[in-house]
């Protein structure tokens, strides 16, 4: 316990005091974390994950340490960064789009894009997922919207990472891509139909309610773990910010929608990786980010605590060998 020195006293748990400030104890490598009641995980739980780069490592280590993976769709490429071939959804417009896709009629006014010179169809609305023929595209997304569904009807727990607010939309449907990128973009494709914007709190905090309306009804006993990726923005499309003051405004967004997505919600947990990552690991004088040319992203060692606390948090109950 921690004493205020004001007026009236108070008493705060550790966890409700800065480390290290007064008579506080200092970070000693264990974040302190209110209790969760709710949610407790085993290996035997059903798992499902998505969202941007963090989920991967995510992935990585639930698999690693046995936990009950999700793996859906595992021959499909795409399926490497989350429980089917939903690849990397960087924001949580992409992400309210792969709900409404697997358990409705999503059908945007665009659906495939041609390469100019090449031929290529690309799925403008997962990152660059490639196929020969529209025939074959329609065919792979098919049996993609069954896998999807399976793994989200047996996830009896969701994890989401959300990433940035920075979307590219469609300008005459709304249909938010995935990135500007592939050789549609390389190739000379016509993109004058895609404004670049930057999302607001409040359309990021429907995107959430959104998804959980559908997975209400869908999987009603599935419980939500959403947390911020500590990877920062590579490069910003902005013109009006750098790219750490955009990085910073993107999390900083969906840190506030996240907030206000778990406080309405009983089945809806945060976990606070973003804040593990750029604040706790600093003040116990370690490094956060990874060496090299994308030292936005976040080092091993960092993930391994991350995780090492996810585990603690969610899983008192099991033990962990590595």
């Amino acid at each position: 316990m921690a004493r205020s020195d004001v007026h009236p006293i108070h008493r705060f748990e550790n966890w409700q005091v800065w480390p290290g400030s007064f008579d506080n104890p200092p970070a000693d490598g264990t974040y302190r974390f209110p209790k969760i009641t709710g949610l407790t995980i085993t290996r035997n739980t059903p798992i499902a994950s998505m969202g941007s780069c963090f989920a991967r490592e995510i992935r990585r280590k639930l698999l690693y340490f046995k936990f009950n993976y999700i793996t859906e769709e595992a021959h499909h490429p795409a399926a490497v960064h989350a429980s089917a071939a939903w690849e990397r959804s960087y924001n949580t417009f992409s992400m309210r789009q792969i709900f409404e896709y697997t358990f409705g009629q999503w059908s945007p006014d665009l659906r495939w894009w041609i390469a100019p010179q090449s031929g290529e169809v690309q799925d403008p609305y997962r990152r660059i997922i490639l196929y020969d023929s529209v025939d074959q595209a329609e065919a792979d997304f098919k049996r993609h919207r069954a896998y999807s569904r399976r793994a989200l009807e047996k996830a009896e727990v969701l994890i989401i990472t959300l990433g940035l607010t920075e979307i590219w939309e469609d300008s005459r449907d709304g249909s938010v891509i995935c990135l500007p990128s592939g050789p549609y973009v390389k190739e000379g494709g016509d993109m004058t139909r895609y404004r670049f914007r930057v999302s607001r709190y409040e359309e990021n905090l429907q995107n959430l309610e959104r998804m959980h309306a559908i997975m209400a009804r869908a999987n009603p006993n599935c419980r939500i773990i959403v947390t911020v990726s500590p990877v920062h923005l590579w490069a910003t499309f902005r013109d009006d910010l750098d790219v750490i003051s955009a990085s910073c405004n993107s999390k900083s967004t969906l840190r506030a929608a996240a907030d206000e997505f778990a406080a309405r919600h009983d089945n809806v947990f945060y976990f606070p990786s973003f804040e593990m990552a750029t604040i706790y690991m600093p003040i116990t004088g370690q490094s956060w980010l990874a060496d090299g040319r994308e030292n936005y992203h976040v080092n091993k060692l960092t993930v391994r605590f991350i995780m090492r606390q996810f585990f603690r948090i969610f899983a008192p109950g099991e033990k962990l060998d590595d």
